[in-house]
């Protein structure tokens, strides 16, 4: 779907939010990365806001997001060219530089249409058995529209998307006054990894040692435009069945199986059936749209499954032990396709 609308884009925030009111700051459950979020109403119409800099959030430092990809993303029309299942609900941004003790911040700012009612609510139920079909076939969906799609906007970097924990990323965030709680919990999951799954632990450690070389594999198949972050928190189900799916935080090329895989490790506990039945499903409805996964599926996906675990293995660590063998079987068989 494409639109020959174009994006809106404001100066500055209050350009954006003009005749906005009812403002309240608020701090979703799901949030951790020192982003700012407010509710509000613009014409009567609930809206969302959130306000973000590599400043306060920490979560842009360890991705290297030093240019706001989401504005880029949305600059260029990507966001509109989803097909029309996803529901972005972006309405407009507004990137401006404002004064900080270090000097002038880049600031992004993103007006959304509030969808709380349809976003997947916290806790630890398994999600309807009819949402996760639809997701999963709305993301391929996405997949399908972008097939071969190559980024010349200089978004997320392929190479950096199993990074962003590494013990060297994330070792200037442990010096910081107050240590995210993510990058804590990752600390002590890779201090555990060696004795809990060594032989996964070899391997993620020679994939941050030389990331480039998976990326240099993954790219001998397809790419295609990605979201970035297809965990639970950022989607939703319109009434309509449209899939909501916000804070595309790591927009960018790369294989589909990234997103589908990335949806896999942070969604696990949640997911009505599991990981096995979730790829078939997916690469059944990736060739429903038209995807000829013939000659490069096996590859792709098992590649993809060792850059997930070098970049979650940490997580898996402080886990249950069926889930992070799961996670140390699929990487070590991915493996072969290094």
């Amino acid at each position: 779907m494409s639109t020959d609308i174009a994006p809106r884009i404001a100066g500055t925030l209050d350009e954006l939010l003009a005749g906005a009111d009812d403002r309240v700051v608020v701090r979703p459950s799901d949030a951790k990365s020192g982003a700012c979020f407010e509710r509000l109403r613009v014409d009567g119409v609930p809206h969302f806001l959130k306000v973000v800099s590599a400043t306060d959030d920490w979560l842009m430092r360890v991705a290297g997001n030093d240019s706001h990809w989401e504005f880029t993303a949305w600059k260029a029309g990507l966001y509109a060219e989803m097909p029309r299942v996803i529901d972005h609900t972006v309405v407009g941004m507004a990137l401006e530089d404002v004064p900080s003790d270090a000097g002038p911040v880049a600031r992004l700012s993103i007006l959304m249409l509030d969808r709380a009612a349809d976003l997947v609510p916290p806790g630890d139920d398994l999600v309807p058995a009819a949402h996760h079909a639809g997701w999963i076939d709305h993301m391929a969906a996405g997949h399908a529209h972008f097939m071969g799609w190559h980024d010349l906007l200089g978004l997320q970097d392929l190479s950096r998307r199993w990074m962003f924990f590494a013990p060297e990323t994330i070792a200037p965030e442990l010096d910081a006054p107050e240590v995210p709680g993510p990058i804590a919990v990752a600390h002590q999951g890779w201090a555990l990894l060696p004795e809990r799954a060594p032989r996964l632990h070899d391997l993620v450690t020679a994939v941050h040692r030389d990331p480039a070389a998976l990326a240099q594999a993954l790219r001998t198949t397809p790419m295609t435009f990605v979201a970035g972050d297809w965990k639970l928190g950022n989607v939703g189900r319109r009434p309509d069945g449209r899939t909501v799916l916000i804070d595309w935080a790591f927009p960018g090329e790369a294989p589909p199986t990234w997103d589908l895989t990335w949806y896999l490790a942070l969604n696990r506990a949640r997911l009505p059936e599991g990981k096995e039945a979730t790829i078939a499903r997916y690469r059944d409805r990736l060739e429903r749209h038209g995807v000829d996964t013939t000659g490069w599926w096996d590859r792709q996906l098992g590649l993809s499954l060792v850059a997930t675990a070098a970049l979650f293995g940490w997580e898996k660590a402080v886990g249950d032990a069926a889930e992070l063998d799961w996670w140390e079987q699929a990487a070590l068989a991915g493996a072969r396709w290094l």
